[in-house]
C-alpha cells in the first residue's frame, strides 16, 4: 500500500533528478562546445558582436514597421470617427429642421383654430 506521503517523495525525487540531469547535461554541452569550437575566442566574440548588431538592426526595423502600422490604424480610426461625426451632425440638423417644421405646422394649426373660433 502506497501512502500519499511516499508518493509525494517519489515525485519530488523525480523532479530533482530531472533538474540535476538537465544541469549536468547543459554544463557538459557547454564544455564540449568550448573545447571543440572551430574558431578562437576572439573570433567567436567578434561573430557574437556582429550577430548582436544584426539582431538590433532587425529589431529596429520590426519596431519601425509596427509603429507605421499603428500610425496608419490611428489615422484610419480618426478619419472614420470624423466621418461618423459629420454624418451624425447632418442627421441631427435634419432632425432639427423636421421638428421645427412640425412646430411651425402646429403653430399654424393653432393660429387657424384660434382665428376660426
Amino acid at each position: 500500500m502506497i501512502h500519499d506521503n511516499q508518493e509525494l517523495r517519489y515525485h519530488n525525487n523525480n523532479a530533482l533528478g530531472v533538474f540535476v540531469g538537465l544541469l549536468v547535461g547543459g554544463l557538459a554541452g557547454a564544455v564540449t562546445m568550448l573545447l571543440l569550437a572551430p574558431q578562437s575566442g576572439r573570433d567567436t566574440r567578434i561573430q557574437i558582436q556582429k550577430k548582436g548588431i544584426e539582431l538590433r538592426d532587425h529589431t529596429t526595423e520590426i519596431v519601425k514597421d509596427a509603429m507605421e502600422q499603428v500610425r496608419a490604424s490611428r489615422d484610419k480610426l480618426t478619419m472614420s470617427g470624423r466621418d461618423k461625426l459629420t454624418e451624425l451632425k447632418h442627421q441631427g440638423q435634419a432632425l432639427v429642421v423636421e421638428q421645427l417644421d412640425h412646430v411651425s405646422d402646429a403653430a399654424k394649426a393653432g393660429k387657424k383654430a384660434i382665428e376660426g373660433s
